[in-house]
């Protein structure tokens, strides 16, 4: 498995080997080991999966309280993930990385906890899996502007998006709430 790290701490692209032959292909997704050996959180307790037309755009969510991390992998089709620092302490703030994850990559993102996250369809439409370390929480969920300025997140669309009623509401950057 190939794994990418980055300036912001916690954050880890990893890309399962391939193998394949004329019946098809194989891959491991997950491995215990990898996920020790590199530090990455694997207490998983929910997944969640979403299909998506073109142009929807999921975010930015996250939790207060009930943190959650999350291993982002794409089933089909493909989006570009987003997680963005909003650990107050972190020295890294309010950055964000930005991945495309596709069925043909096979690439999965960890967010860690202490990070908002989105993703936009790039395709027709895209079934996305994400493995969750804590249980989702209506009481503790909370949203940041998908187009906020202060982040000024690199959408590969950024006309018009498709957003559900609650992520219209989302707030800004500037107004985050961590209680």
């Amino acid at each position: 498995m190939e794994i990418k790290t980055y300036e912001i701490e916690g954050v880890v692209l990893l890309t399962p080997n391939l193998y394949g032959d004329a019946r098809g292909w194989f891959m491991e997704a997950f491995n215990q080991k990898t996920f020790d050996d590199h530090h990455i959180p694997s207490h998983f307790v929910q997944d969640n999966q979403s299909l998506s037309g073109k142009g929807v755009l999921r975010g930015l969510h996250y939790q207060v309280n009930k943190v959650q991390g999350k291993l982002v992998r794409v089933l089909e089709g493909e989006i570009f993930d987003v997680a963005v620092d909003i650990r107050p302490n972190s020295p890294t703030f309010g950055k964000w990385v930005g991945e495309r994850l596709s069925f043909e990559n096979r690439s999965q993102l960890y967010v860690p906890e202490g990070f908002a996250h989105g993703f936009q369809v790039l395709s027709d439409q895209a079934q996305v899996l994400y493995k969750c370390t804590d249980f989702y929480s209506p009481a503790d969920e909370r949203g940041i502007m998908w187009d906020d300025p202060d982040l000024n997140i690199q959408w590969p669309n950024r006309d018009a998006p498709l957003l559900s009623e609650k992520d219209l509401k989302n707030t800004s950057f500037k107004n985050l709430r961590l209680d």
